[in-house]
């Protein structure tokens, strides 16, 4: 017997755009249980999505964001496999939301291998700078600046940034997720952000 009803989910179906049949497997996979059905979801298109990450993203668009003011400005590519894709509601919510991810938060990389090494050696050398004025030993100082130096990355890298609609969510993970829900292999590329007198 189980604990959920054909509404349940329709209303799943209804809440992530899902296919049916997937919303009752994550239905059947949490007792019926919309929330952690909702969580599963996710999980499982995260997966679809890093299981094409490989695919060549010949097709895409190039996403211009001018925010409220006109005083900051987005250029941001996301690539995929097919034009279909390109033109779908989906991608193109998913290129928007990014665009104004990089107007609000300024990262200044795709993904930490972008960062230059320089400034994360500069990064590394203020780090162990305040630890040593802390007083901590040498011996954890390394540890302390690569944990501090994870949080750079999260701060000022588009895909480890705290998505800002849902800072529960990374903003790689939103991009797996519409990636397994499109079923391609879906990149950001790159971006560029415009300040008025930058």
């Amino acid at each position: 017997m189980s604990n959920f009803t054909s509404k349940d989910v329709v209303a799943l179906r209804q809440k992530t755009g899902l296919g049916m049949m997937d919303c009752k497997r994550a239905l059947e996979a949490t007792d019926g249980n919309p929330d952690r059905a909702t969580e599963w979801l996710r999980k499982q298109g995260i997966a679809k999505g890093e299981s094409r990450t490989g695919r060549t993203t010949g097709e895409g668009v190039v996403e211009a964001y001018i925010h409220p003011g006109a005083k900051i400005g987005v250029l941001l590519e996301l690539a995929c496999e097919t034009d279909f894709v390109a033109r779908s509601e989906d991608f193109t919510r998913l290129a928007h939301e990014l665009a104004m991810q990089v107007a609000a938060t300024n990262p200044i990389a795709v993904k930490r291998e972008e960062v230059p090494q320089g400034k994360i050696d500069r990064e590394l050398e203020i780090y162990r700078e305040q630890i040593k004025n802390e007083g901590k030993p040498d011996a954890i100082a390394d540890k302390i600046a690569k944990g501090k130096l994870d949080k750079y990355f999260q701060e000022t890298c588009l895909l480890e940034q705290p998505f800002v609609k849902d800072p529960k969510v990374k903003v790689g993970d939103l991009v797996l997720e519409v990636a397994g829900k499109l079923k391609e292999n879906v990149q950001v590329r790159r971006f560029a952000r415009f300040a008025l007198g930058d």
